[in-house]
Order: structure tokens, then C-alpha cells, then sequence
């Protein structure tokens, strides 16, 4: 598949700044990365959003739609009582079939809602999950943890069917050969925490469809021994909002030190390099926003208060998962896994 033949669907309502830095966003990306992109909201505002910045390329197509979901709405409830929102209506475009993905930094929960009441889940998948990729010790090498936030309470075999998902995904547009999981636990033996731990380890150990290599520690999450690591979503989440908080902390005391007096202004002119590519490391914005697996459509996530440059980044991030073609090896790998089960019960 071809690298320009994406068209992304974006809701252009969706987020603390929308839909200026969206539109923004998604006019950096059509430029960067040479896809197609749908702006779906209100045309005026679009309209008004796309006049303050110039570009060279051709105008996004716009597609009309009447209002968004808000952030204190109930998801599910929200999503049935306006069936015109622009996570709907952006939804329905690759439903149809006229898009390829959907990006939104709009609400997480309606946007998962309405990727499941609209596309559906894939075949096998129980549950979809959220996952967030973070830099690891190693260079090259980041780490997929999930679920982030979509389950709070999860069974063995979801978070099973998560790591196969994973593995997936790390392998495919991670670019890691033979991706390692590990399953967030609180020691490394096998018989360590709850039962959902304990039957999980089991679960994992027996798939041969990944490449499982044990429980996961905390300090084991950024050190680059696992390329998957699965939890809950409760447990994901948590541990997602705190490595962005730790990036950020140490963004900023770089900051602070590296302004503090003349010697250390100086030392950071010839650092700016090195500090520009640790920055494009840690910081959660670079990485773009989250993936939505599990479900029968490429959606991907991003923070409530991201800007141009992370809206760009999560269409990098849609594109990647379209042209390599996630949803067809999640299928081709479930069904294998399907297969399997049946010829060990007879």
C-alpha cells in the first residue's frame, strides 16, 4: 500500500483547542506526510480556521457535522442522543468506507462508543484497548503498554487478547522484530499478584502467538526488556499520566538548570542538539496520541489538549497503522489463533 494513500478522517471539534490547532494539525500533516485528510465539524468554523493559516497544499475536503461531545457527558449516552456529533459522523466516514482512519482529541469515551456501535469490534476480540507508546532506555526501541484507559476491569482473556494485539502493532509499525510482552505485575515470579495476575501469566505463557518473557515490574516498564506490556486499563492509565508527568518534570528542571547562569546558558547552546532529540524522546507529543486496537477501524486518540503538532503527529501515527495494514494481520493472526484452539479441544 502506498505511503499517500491514506485519507484520515479528523474531528475537527474534538479537543481543549479546537478547531484551530486541529485544523492546524491536520494541514501540517497533509503537507508533511502527503495523505488526504477530512475535516468533519462545523463548516464555518473550519472555514474561519483554515483562512488563518496559509498552505500550499490543496484545501481538505469538509464534511458537515452538528456539534460535539462534550467532556462531562456520559460517552455512550451522548453518542445515541446525538447521532450528527463529529466523532459520529467521522466514524460513519470509514464505516462507509470513505476514510480510511479516524483521529479525535475529543472525549475517549465517545470516541471508543462510537467506534464500536459504528464499526464494530474485529472478529475474536472481546474487548478493544488503548494503547500509548513511551520511549524505552534503549533507543529505537519504545515500549506499547495496554490497555491505557478503555477497561478498567479486565478478564485473562482480554488482556491476552491485548499482548496479541500489541505484538501486532510493535512488530508491524514499531518496526521490532520478535516483539517481547511482559504482563504488569508487582514481582517477577510467576505465582506473584492477584488471580487476575496469576491466570493471565498462565494464559500468556501457553499462547504461541507471542513471544511472552514474564512479569513486568514498574522499573521494568522504561529499560526496553519488554517491547508489549499489558494491564488493566485502571493500571494503564495511572501509569501513563505519571511517565507524561516524569517526562515533563525532567523537561523542565532541564530547563531551569540549563538557564540558571552564563556558563550553564552557554553549555546549553552546544548541548541544543542533543537536547532537542532527548526532548523529541520523552515528550508525550511527539508520540501523537493513542491507538484504539480492537476495534474494526484504525481511531486513534489524542490528548484532550493537544496542538498542531500533536494532532500531525497522531495522522503520522493513522497513516503508519492504515499502510501497514493492522486490521488485516490482527484478523489473519485471530483466526489462526482460533483455529488452534479448535484443534486442541478435539
Amino acid at each position: 500500500m502506498g505511503l499517500t494513500s491514506a485519507r484520515i478522517a479528523i474531528d475537527a471539534m474534538g479537543g481543549d483547542h479546537a478547531p484551530t490547532e486541529v485544523v492546524a494539525g491536520a494541514l501540517m500533516a497533509q503537507e508533511k506526510f502527503g495523505v488526504d485528510v477530512i475535516l468533519v465539524g462545523d463548516p464555518q468554523q473550519i472555514e474561519a480556521s483554515l483562512k488563518e493559516h496559509h498552505s500550499n497544499s490543496p484545501l481538505p475536503e469538509i464534511v458537515p457535522a452538528e456539534g460535539t461531545i462534550e467532556m462531562h457527558e456520559e460517552p455512550l449516552g451522548a453518542i445515541k442522543r446525538k447521532p450528527n456529533a463529529s466523532i459520529n459522523v467521522a466514524m460513519n466516514l470509514v464505516k462507509q468506507k470513505k476514510a480510511d482512519a479516524v483521529v479525535s482529541a475529543g472525549h475517549s469515551g465517545a470516541a471508543m462508543a462510537s467506534a464500536l456501535l459504528r464499526v464494530g469490534r474485529i472478529r475474536g476480540i472481546d474487548r478493544p484497548a488503548i494503547g500509548a507508546v513511551l520511549p524505552t532506555m534503549v533507543r529505537s526501541s519504545p515500549v506499547l503498554i495496554l490497555d491505557v484507559g478503555a477497561n478498567v476491569d479486565c478478564r485473562p482473556k482480554f488482556l491476552e487478547q491485548f499482548a496479541v494485539m500489541g505484538s501486532i502493532y510493535s512488530q508491524y509499525v514499531l518496526g521490532v522484530d520478535n516483539p517481547t510482552v511482559g504482563l504488569l505485575n508487582i514481582g517477577e515470579e510467576s505465582s506473584k499478584g492477584d488471580e487476575l495476575a496469576v491466570r493471565t501469566y498462565q494464559m500468556l505463557q501457553e499462547n504461541s502467538l507471542i513471544s511472552f518473557a514474564g512479569n513486568a515490574e514498574g522499573r521494568d516498564v522504561l529499560t526496553g526488556k519488554f517491547n508489549v506490556i499489558v494491564c488493566d486499563g485502571f493500571v494503564g492509565n495511572v501509569l501513563l499520566k505519571f511517565a507524561e508527568g516524569v517526562g515533563e518534570a525532567v523537561l523542565q528542571l532541564l530547563r531551569e538548570e540549563l538557564s540558571s547562569g552564563l556558563r550553564s546558558q552557554l553549555g546549553a547552546t552546544l548541548l541544543k542538539p542533543s537536547l532537542k532529540r532527548f526532548k523529541q524522546r520523552v515528550d508525550h507529543v511527539e508520540h501523537g496520541g493513542a491507538l484504539l486496537l480492537g476495534v474494526a477501524g484504525i481511531c486513534i486518540i489524542g490528548h484532550g489538549s493537544s496542538k498542531a503538532p500533536t494532532i500531525c503527529n497522531a495522522i503520522r501515527m493513522a497513516r503508519d497503522a492504515v499502510n501497514n495494514e493492522v486490521l488485516e494481520r490482527i484478523n489473519l493472526q485471530y483466526q489462526k489463533h482460533q483455529k488452534q484452539a479448535i484443534e486442541q479441544e478435539s
